[in-house]
């Protein structure tokens, strides 16, 4: 699976945090640097688990709390609209270019 940024959800790095706006909603959020490197690291990786692997190397805490820690603030995000979990888009019998 696969995190992308929900429509009309703008991104601003401020320092090292950082702001969600939900533009239709009006919902915003704050990102400490941590929350703030997770949600780079989840829109720039492949899968989540790719993300989890980045993250893993970078902080030192175990696979088991990070991966927990990962899945609350992917939840938080989602229950609020700021993203969308989508499957991988699949190049099976896609046309070569």
């Amino acid at each position: 699976m696969r995190v992308v940024i929900a429509t009309d959800v703008m991104f601003r790095a401020v320092g090292s945090e950082s702001v969600i706006l939900n533009l239709a909603s009006e919902l915003y959020l704050g990102l400490d640097p941590v929350g703030t490197r997770m949600w780079i690291v989840l829109m720039a990786a492949p899968n989540i688990q790719a993300a989890l692997d980045t993250l893993l190397a970078e902080y030192d805490t175990t696979p088991a709390q990070l991966g927990q820690d990962l899945q609350e603030f992917l939840g938080k995000l989602k229950e609020n609209g700021l993203i969308e979990i989508r499957a991988p888009e699949s190049t099976a019998g896609a046309a070569p270019e």
